[in-house]
Order: C-alpha cells, then sequence, then structure tokens
C-alpha cells in the first residue's frame, strides 16, 4: 500500500514480497555496522522478520518502517517510516538505504516527507531519532530535518551508548 510520495520516491508498505530486499538490506555491512544485526540468515527468515515487525506494527500502529521505491522504475533504494519502540517514549523515524544510493538526497527526501506526515497526517505530538555516535551521515540527516540532540543511553542487550535526538510539533 502506498503511503506517500515525492518528487523521485513512493513510499509503500512492506510485504512478503520483498524478502530478498530486506535480507540484502539487512546484511549488507553499512546497516550491521550502524544499526545492528538482526539475525536474519536467509530470504524466509527476512520474510519472517518483515511479518513479525513492519507488517505488524503498520496493523497495530497504523505506521511502520516503508520501503523506499524510486518512482520512475520501481527499484527499491531503502527504507524509511516510523517505529514505536518499547524503549523510546515517543516514535522514532528509521531509515536505511543501500550504500550504491549514498549521497543522492534520496534518504533526505523519504525523511522529510515521513516527518510531515508524521506531523499533518499521525498527528504526533513529538518524533525522536536515534543512532550511533560514530554515525555522522545519520546525525547530520536528523539535525537536518530538525531534531535535536537529546542525550546518550544504553538500550540493552547493547552495551554502547546510543544519541537519542527529538523534535517536538506544535498543535495545530
Amino acid at each position: 500500500m502506498k503511503i506517500l510520495s515525492t518528487e523521485r520516491l513512493h513510499l509503500r508498505t512492506m510485504n512478503p514480497e520483498d524478502a530478498a530486499f530486506y535480507f540484502e538490506l539487512v546484511n549488507d555491512p553499512t546497516w550491521l555496522k550502524y544499526i545492528g544485526d538482526k539475525g536474519v540468515r536467509s530470504v524466509e527468515g527476512a520474510r519472517t522478520a518483515i511479518q513479525d515487525g513492519p507488517m505488524a506494527m503498520q496493523a497495530l500502529h497504523g505506521h511502520s518502517l516503508y520501503v523506499m521505491e524510486r518512482q520512475s522504475d520501481g527499484q527499491p533504494l531503502g527504507l524509511c517510516g516510523l517505529i514505536k519502540r518499547d524503549t523510546l517514549p515517543a516514535v522514532d523515524i528509521g531509515y536505511a538505504i543501500r550504500p550504491a544510493y549514498f549521497g543522492q538526497g534520496y534518504t533526505y527526501e523519504a525523511a522529510a516527507a515521513v516527518v510531515a506526515y508524521a506531523r499533518e497526517q499521525l498527528k504526533l505530538p513529538a518524533l525522536m531519532g536515534i543512532t550511533k555516535p560514530g554515525n555522522v551521515n545519520s546525525i547530520r540527516l536528523l539535525e537536518k530535518l530538525g531534531l535535536r540532540y537529546i542525550g546518550s543511553e544504553v538500550f540493552p542487550p547493547n552495551t554502547e551508548a546510543t544519541n537519542k535526538y527529538r523534535i517536538e510539533f506544535a498543535p495545530a
């Protein structure tokens, strides 16, 4: 189901047919370094992770991570969307893009649309973002989106601190 469109992208809900793409993305060295190992070891495991993760979250909360597709050819470039985590007091914006598409502005384009969607359509009071302290590109993106650093925290089972960012939305 298409959720958003931007100048160059469509953002749509994930489905089991995205398993091969998801498997490749979550096992990319950049994902593993900055997001972490999700333990997805096969395309079938990716299918299960999609069903138990983004699809279940979409059904429960009305939002989730979305596939970021290029409008011109339907190529899946990455993920961008909203995640409800038990460890955070507000919904979190999440994103990841295949390395082949780094530096082309796609992640910012998708993330800016997701922030507007959270504020204008979902009427969320705030939005958070988390990233590893060494992930300079993610930090820059969160700040460009208007999120501000509010501190760091260790989220078990991790042993390293994670930077936390937040933006408050003014009531409409």
